[in-house]
């Protein structure tokens, strides 16, 4: 049975997101990916940087099933580990040893907009917990700039988003800054991707 999902949106932003990823990842260590969703993302990274494991994430058992064919599917079961279930709320995140110790940084592909604001403080608190100084914590998705939408779509796409879910919209950039400061992370730098998204490195102070 094959319980491979699709996301249109991963096929428009892998690469864009990769070609950045390879600009400063380390040549070896462990990353975790916090919201693997379908699970595309983690096994594109996972072939393109060899000497990297891609732990992936998900607190939903579809998507883990999900992770898990198309990590069967790429022929990766020998290289890259099993989804493990992580609910950024509940806390402390369960992770073993080897995922402790050589954990290099952790990565947040388009959650903190489909999400309550709760687990965006969780993500934070959480990766404070975990990471050492001077460890990534890397987020993508769409946000607003100053409180001002950077475009019509993302205007409208957070008005679904909240029609959708009342806790869930396209957060203000300012706001999670403050939050990434407040956990002792400083903002390193941000870049504008395609589709008016953003691709934030944090580091741990």
């Amino acid at each position: 049975m094959d319980d491979r999902l699709y996301f249109p949106a991963v096929q428009r932003n892998k690469s864009c997101i990769g070609d950045l990823l390879e600009t400063f990842l380390p040549e070896k260590g462990l990353v975790l990916e916090i919201a693997s969703g379908s699970g595309e993302h983690a096994v594109f990274f996972q072939k393109r940087f060899q000497g990297i494991r891609w732990q992936t994430s998900d607190p939903e058992e579809l998507h883990r099933k999900s992770i898990s064919d198309w990590i069967a599917y790429d022929g990766l079961t020998n290289k890259m580990p099993q989804p493990i279930d992580i609910d950024v709320e509940k806390r402390p995140w369960s992770l073993n040893r080897d995922l402790s110790q050589n954990l290099i940084g952790i990565i947040c592909i388009n959650m903190i907009h489909i999400s309550p604001w709760s687990c965006s403080i969780a993500l934070f608190e959480e990766s404070r917990k975990i990471l050492k100084k001077d460890q990534f914590l890397i987020i993508y998705g769409p946000f607003k700039i100053h409180g001002k939408h950077i475009s019509e779509s993302n205007f409208l796409f957070d008005k679904a988003l909240k029609k959708q879910n009342s806790s869930w919209g396209v957060r203000n950039l300012d706001g999670l800054n403050e939050l990434a400061s407040k956990n002792g992370f400083k903002h390193h730098e941000y870049f504008q991707m395609p589709a008016n998204n953003f691709f934030l490195i944090y580091h741990l102070n």
